[in-house]
Order: C-alpha cells, then structure tokens, then sequence
C-alpha cells in the first residue's frame, strides 16, 4: 500500500468512525450500517468545509478524534485484543499505561490522515446479518484518487448502558488492524516485557508529538 493509498485509508476511518457522534439519541436504536450510512455524509461535509483541517492544524485534529472518534471505540477490548494472553497477567496498572500509550498512538495516526478527507467519498454496503445480531461487521468501500479501498469495521452492541455501538477492530484491504498490532506488541514484549513494550509504545508518541 503507497503512502496516499494509506493516508486515504486512515482517513476513511476516521471520518467513517467519527459520524457516530453525530446523532448520540438514536445510537442506540439504529442499525449500525444504517447509523454510520446516514451520518456520515454529513460529518465529511462539515470536515471538508472547515479550513483548519485542510491546513493541517494538528492540534484541532487530535481534539477531533480524540472526542469524537474514541467514545466509539471498546479501547479496553481492543488493546486486550492486540496484547493477546499476556493481557490476563499484567498487573491493572499496567493494563491502563498500556491502553492510554495505545489509545495515543492511533489518535496520531488517524490524526495525520485527516488532512485528506477533502478528496474522500464512501459507500455503505449491505449488512449480511441477523436484525438481533449483536457483533457484526460493517463493509464500506471509500473512493478518492485511485482504486477503491476496502474498510470494515468489526462493531458489538453495548449491553445495558445505553452507549449502542462500539467499535473493536477494523479490516484494511483484508488486514485486521489488531492482528496486526498483535504480532508486533509479542515481538516487543518477547524480547523487553511488558513494561519494555509500554516504554516503546510512550517514545514513539513522544517522538510523534515533537514531530507535529
């Protein structure tokens, strides 16, 4: 994948995640292919109309995804996800260095890849599941330059607490972003533990917040 292929892509994400805040009153009762169809025209049409993301102001866009796109995430499940069993033995402390230093990281990431949202338009595909599914996955098809990317969004049905839909794990072009992050957070806690893995994790975002 080139580099604007990834940076359309991340972009797709984020934009696609982040129009679940867009209507919170009906989250919880909507379809969730029909939640993200129906909002998310509107959140890229306001992102494309605001300059200050089209210039690359980092510090409005991490605020946007901060508050906006990571409400919708099951970030606890999804860092568990990506440590794999160690998770189960990492002392609470740990567990919530780990998830912040994670949480921080795909904020940068997403973040850098805002900046092209002007050249993004999406298509929601059919739900191939059951009206009283509680997990399911959500295929959109996002078009820019180039051919057309292939994104999934892999959600659950918060149980009890009214949140509706969270989001745990996303498929790019065929690539599950948790597997992915699986196999590089085992190599770091092989060879440097668990706290080495964490100290990693906090210099890259040092390093990337100096970056801008």
């Amino acid at each position: 994948m080139n580099n604007n292929l990834l940076a359309r892509t991340f972009a797709a994400m984020v934009l696609t995640i982040a129009s679940l805040m867009a209507f919170p009153a009906h989250a919880q009762d909507e379809a969730a292919d029909a939640l993200i169809n129906r909002v998310s025209s509107e959140v890229l049409t306001s992102i494309q109309s605001d300059s200050s993301f089209r210039n690359g102001d980092m510090s409005r866009i991490v605020d946007l995804v901060d508050n906006k796109l990571m409400p919708h995430i099951n970030f606890k499940r999804m860092t568990a996800s990506a440590v794999g069993p160690t998770w189960r033995q990492m002392a609470p402390e740990q567990q919530s260095r780990l998830q912040q230093e994670f949480k921080i990281l795909l904020i940068r990431t997403y973040s850098g890849a805002l900046a092209h949202a002007d050249k993004l338009t999406f298509i929601v595909r059919p739900m191939r599941n059951a009206p009283d599914d509680k997990d399911v996955v959500v295929r959109t098809e996002v078009r820019g330059n180039g051919n057309p990317v292939q994104i999934e969004y892999r959600l659950e049905k918060t149980p009890g607490d009214g949140s509706g839909w969270k989001i745990y794990n996303l498929n790019i072009m065929g690539v599950w972003l948790v597997e992915t992050y699986r196999s590089q957070f085992a190599q770091e806690i092989s060879s440097k533990g668990v706290d080495g893995l964490i100290a990693t994790l906090a210099d890259r975002n040092k390093a990337n917040a100096k970056k801008g």
